[in-house]
């Protein structure tokens, strides 16, 4: 289930962005708007770039030239405050790999709080678990007591507990078994609706981007080849034929 009309500001430009490592070109002047409570997808093959693109966005990439507006502020590669971490969170693919195996899920929520400067952090904690899933009784547990869909919901709750307006997912189900999948997206679509977020979704699975997004742009070595909305990928209405054979490698697509 998608949002209804989107509204006309932009939460998220990016303009010819360019990101290297060493001599390799891992993005070449991408550039793309993503409008308030849109949820937007980016799909492509491995090496495309979709993953650089989002973590370039997060500030874990740097990127040589191009702009990035946020929420009407503009960044360079280097400039990110606190306001922008409060404004974009990102949910990675691995939910293993990004929680911290030593520390308490209390302490994983507590951290971003206290360094924002939140007060109430116990209703803020309480409510987090809540909103994911999760009772009071995950609080004191640790990451490797949990499984991979519960990592995923702590790592959820860590991202929304900052109130961001931007939501960032890489691949945020690709590590989870098919029974989990479902689960995790319907929750990130009760967020999204419940906090009017704007997501900016990575998926090799374009059955999960039709379900979740409302237009999808398509990567292919690191530029944009065409983006349009997530129908036409049903109705087959896109101009580009790297997008037919993404299309056609997708095994079982079929709209959510």
């Amino acid at each position: 289930m998608k949002m209804g009309k989107l509204t006309e500001k932009t939460a998220l430009s990016v303009r010819d962005m360019v990101v290297t490592f060493n001599e390799y070109v891992a993005l070449d002047k991408v550039s793309v708007d993503v409008a308030t409570g849109e949820s937007f997808g980016i799909v492509g093959e491995s090496g495309s770039g979709k993953s650089t693109l989002l973590r370039a966005v997060a500030g874990l990439n740097r990127f040589d030239e191009g702009t990035l507006t946020v929420d009407g502020r503009t960044y360079d590669s280097r400039s990110r405050d606190k306001e922008f971490y409060r404004t974009v969170q990102m949910v990675f693919q691995d939910p293993y790999g990004s929680l911290h195996p030593r520390q308490t899920v209390d302490r994983l929520l507590l951290e971003p709080l206290v360094i924002h400067g939140f007060d109430n952090i116990d209703m803020r904690i309480a409510r987090a678990l809540d909103e994911v899933g999760l009772g009071a009784g995950f609080r004191f547990r640790y990451s490797h007591q949990l499984s991979g869909g519960q990592r995923q919901r702590i790592a959820i709750a860590r991202a929304l507990i900052l109130e961001p307006k931007i939501l960032l997912l890489d691949e945020p189900t690709s590590a989870l078994d098919a029974s989990i999948q479902a689960e995790i997206l319907n929750l990130l679509e009760q967020a999204r609706k419940d906090r009017n977020l704007t997501f900016v979704m990575v998926s090799h699975d374009l059955g999960v981007i039709s379900h979740m997004c409302e237009r999808v742009a398509v990567m292919k070595s690191g530029q944009i080849v065409e983006t349009v909305p997530v129908e036409a990928l049903e109705k087959r209405a896109f101009s580009a034929d790297y997008t037919r054979q993404l299309l056609v490698a997708s095994e079982g697509f079929r709209r959510g």
